[in-house]
């Protein structure tokens, strides 16, 4: 199954390369390897050293460079080898691993896997909510075995939290809400609306509902290629002004690792004038969303892969409701664009990318 190259992916959070060893993982089918320079800066290699393709993440760094484990050439950010410590030490023309570019921000390393010529004319997605200098933050991740775009048709349609999950985010009135799904470029967004809804406590505390009491409550989900969402959530007391409302937002970043395998990261970001009230509910959004969605969702995800198994989705001619308008836009796009890039490279991406920014 082919991926969007010409794209931004999150790759990993920034947490998780750190500044004394190589950091080893597969995106889009790919083997990469990450490490930071002396400075700081992230680099991404395929994680294939090209004299007999040992894999690089098993080396160790070495004056900022990356030593290969087998015989000891080392590579330098650009992905050139830097030494040969055999013989007269002269490296071959053809020593050199892939270069990936990346960025770093709102505590994340983006990675850009299409030609690195292009890199630089797409900007990163707007995720200023998790800017760490204005907000704290709180993140999560699951390895989900299922493809991506399963997980982005959960995330699109959240009448599924009446279903899978009762207890927590859902309540009797999810299905009945008002939904209206729209697109605009190459964004889609589904708002669904609950009014006079009995919240379970999870949701209620975390938005200062008092038990008993019924709220509104209303659920954006925007997203965006290849497969990056946010998910603003508003909730008052039933009845009350929409000034009133508490406003909570959480990031959701889907990077494939292989066709049946899915990177999930999730983040929440509230302003840091909200001082220890606002760190303490990223950290209970996070901590309390992580067995919901490691316990309900990932299991419906993974059942439903196997059900698929290697067919295409759209062979197995799924019925279709009204709250399938979001996910059916979201795939339509990324059908496009992926079927652009292939018919005529990157820069086919690339275009597409700039007419929507």
């Amino acid at each position: 199954m082919p991926f969007l190259s010409s794209a931004w992916y999150v790759a990993a959070f920034s947490r998780e390369v750190v500044a004394d060893a190589p950091f080893a993982r597969t995106l889009l089918d790919r083997p990469l390897v990450f490490y930071r320079e002396p400075g700081g800066t992230v680099v991404a290699l395929e994680d294939r050293c090209p004299h007999r393709f040992a894999p690089l993440s098993r080396g160790r760094l070495i004056d900022g460079a990356l030593e290969c484990p087998y015989h000891g050439l080392r590579f330098g950010a650009a992905g050139t080898c830097v030494l040969n410590p055999h013989g007269d030490g002269r490296v071959p023309a053809g020593a050199r691993a892939r270069c990936y570019p990346t960025r770093e921000r709102y505590g994340a390393i983006w990675i850009w896997m299409g030609e690195a010529q292009q890199a630089d004319r797409v900007p990163l997605p707007d995720f200023d909510f998790l800017d760490p200098e204005r907000n704290v933050t709180s993140e999560g991740y699951l390895l989900t075995q299922a493809n991506y775009q399963l997980s982005a048709d959960n995330l699109l349609d959240l009448s599924h939290f009446q279903y899978l999950h009762p207890d927590t985010l859902g309540s009797d009135m999810m299905a009945r809400g008002t939904v209206q799904s729209a697109s605009e470029g190459d964004t889609v967004r589904v708002r669904r609306i609950m009014q006079g809804e009995m919240l379970r406590p999870f949701v209620g505390q975390a938005f200062g509902v008092p038990d008993g009491k019924a709220a509104d409550r209303e659920l954006d989900v925007r997203w965006q290629p290849p497969g990056l969402l946010t998910i603003t959530v508003s909730v008052r007391e039933a009845g009350a002004p929409p000034e009133m409302a508490r406003v909570g937002m959480s990031a959701h970043w889907l990077t494939p690792e292989t066709a049946t395998r899915t990177h999930y990261f999730f983040a929440f970001g509230l302003p840091r004038e909200m001082g220890e009230e606002g760190a303490a509910l990223v950290q209970y959004s996070v901590e309390g969303l992580m067995k919901p969605f490691r316990d309900e969702d990932l299991p419906m995800l993974e059942a439903q892969q196997r059900a698929i198994g290697g067919r295409d989705f759209w062979s197995l001619r799924p019925a279709m409701l009204p709250i399938d308008a979001g996910a059916v836009r979201a795939r339509r796009i990324m059908e496009r664009l992926i079927a652009d890039e292939t018919a005529l490279g990157d820069t086919a991406g690339i275009q597409a990318f700039e007419v929507v920014r």
